[in-house]
C-alpha cells in the first residue's frame, strides 16, 4: 500500500512539475510580446522637430512635434501636437494616437480626432490635463491607423493602408502615411492624392525627419 502511495504522489509531482514547466515557457512569450509593444510606445515618446533637415533643405520647414503619454489607465495613449516651430501656439495638427500590438508581429497606431482642439494647445507639458477628456469627445479615423513592423531593436517601420484614409484637405481624396520610428528620430511622410491619385500636399521629395529633443 505504502508502494502504491509513493508512486501516486510521485505522479502528482512529475505531472505539476511539467504543468509548471509548461507555464513557465509560456510566459515569456507573452512577456516578450508586451515589451516590444511598450519598446514601440516608449519611443515614440518626447518632442521632436525638423530643424536640421530644414537647414540642409529649405523645401521643408522645421515642423515641432510634441508626443506624450495620457490616460495612462486605459492603454497606451499619446497626445499629438504638430505646429510650424516658430508659431507652436498656433498648432496645425492636434491628435491621439493609441499604440496597440495586433498579433506577434505587427502594431497599429490608431488616431482620433478631438473635439474643441484648440482648448488643448500645449497640454502636451500637462499630460494628466486629459484625464477630463471623455472618450465621447474624440473620433477615431477609420482606416488611417499606419500598421508597423518591427525590424530590430528600437526600429519600427509601416504606413496606412493603400487609398484607406479618406482626406477633403486642399482637394484631396485619400491621405497615406509612412513612418518610420527610431530610439532618436521619427521620419514621417504625410501625403494628400485627389480621386486620379495626383498628388496634391504634402512633401514631395521624402518624409520630414524629426530628431528628438530630450
Amino acid at each position: 500500500m505504502k508502494s502504491i502511495l509513493f508512486t501516486l504522489c510521485l505522479l502528482i509531482v512529475c505531472v505539476g512539475c511539467k504543468q509548471s514547466e509548461k507555464n513557465t515557457s509560456d510566459n515569456p512569450t507573452e512577456l516578450n510580446t508586451d515589451k516590444e509593444l511598450q519598446e514601440l510606445f516608449s519611443i515614440m515618446q518626447g518632442s521632436f522637430n525638423s530643424e536640421v533637415q530644414s537647414q540642409v533643405d529649405s523645401t521643408y520647414f522645421n515642423i515641432s512635434l510634441h508626443m506624450y503619454p495620457i490616460w495612462e489607465d486605459k492603454g497606451n495613449f499619446l497626445y499629438v501636437e504638430q505646429a510650424l516651430n516658430a508659431n507652436q501656439d498656433r498648432p496645425y495638427r492636434q491628435r491621439i494616437y493609441e499604440v496597440t500590438q495586433l498579433n506577434d508581429s505587427i502594431f497599429s497606431s490608431a488616431i482620433y480626432t478631438i473635439e474643441n482642439d484648440s482648448l488643448w494647445i500645449g497640454k502636451w507639458k500637462t499630460p494628466k490635463a486629459f484625464d477630463s477628456l471623455t472618450i465621447d469627445q474624440v473620433v477615431k479615423k477609420e482606416g488611417c491607423e499606419v500598421l508597423l513592423k518591427r525590424f530590430g531593436s528600437e526600429h519600427f517601420k509601416g504606413q496606412t493602408g493603400e487609398k484607406t484614409c479618406s482626406s477633403q484637405l486642399y482637394g484631396a481624396s485619400y491621405a497615406t502615411s509612412e513612418v518610420e520610428i527610431l530610439s532618436d528620430k521619427i521620419i514621417s511622410w504625410d501625403r494628400g492624392f485627389d480621386a486620379n491619385g495626383d498628388h496634391v500636399w504634402g512633401a514631395e521629395k521624402g518624409g520630414y525627419i524629426f530628431n528628438k529633443l530630450d
